[in-house]
């Protein structure tokens, strides 16, 4: 029997584009006209995490949901206590958007970790649904 005392692990520690490379490997993104068509046919939930000064800036998508993004994982969580009503299977379709599509990727993978499988983000963000022509309300 050894008295020695294992050491943790180390992780090699990655940048944040190799991050995002690896995280986005793990499901398939989403264009804005898909979006779009996706959320009209009543497919998938468009949720948006912009912060509200964005928001008030650029617009809002109509019939998206807001939740921030530091409160997305309590809010989408089928089995947690704080979901929204629309949180109520893993099977739920997600598209998260942020501003230009990066931090979505994150809370993208994010809601993998929690049993949404079918979670995805928007490609350039809410930025990419703007050039793309497509609804927005002041």
């Amino acid at each position: 029997m050894s008295d020695a005392i294992e050491e943790p692990e180390v992780q090699v520690p990655v940048g944040i584009d190799e991050l995002l490379q690896r995280v986005r490997a793990g499901y398939v993104r989403i264009e804005a006209r898909e979006a779009y068509d996706a959320a009209q046919l009543g497919e998938a939930l468009l949720v948006d995490i912009r912060y509200a000064s964005l928001r008030e800036r650029d617009g809002l998508i109509p019939g998206a949901l807001v939740i921030e993004r530091n409160e997305l994982e309590w809010r989408l969580d089928p089995q947690g206590s704080h979901r929204v009503p629309e949180a109520e299977s893993h099977d739920l379709r997600v598209v998260v958007i942020c501003n230009e599509g990066y931090a979505s990727s994150l809370a993208a993978a994010s809601l993998h970790q929690l049993g949404l499988h079918r979670a995805t983000d928007l490609v350039g963000g809410f930025q990419a649904w703007k050039a793309a022509g497509l609804p927005v309300t002041s």
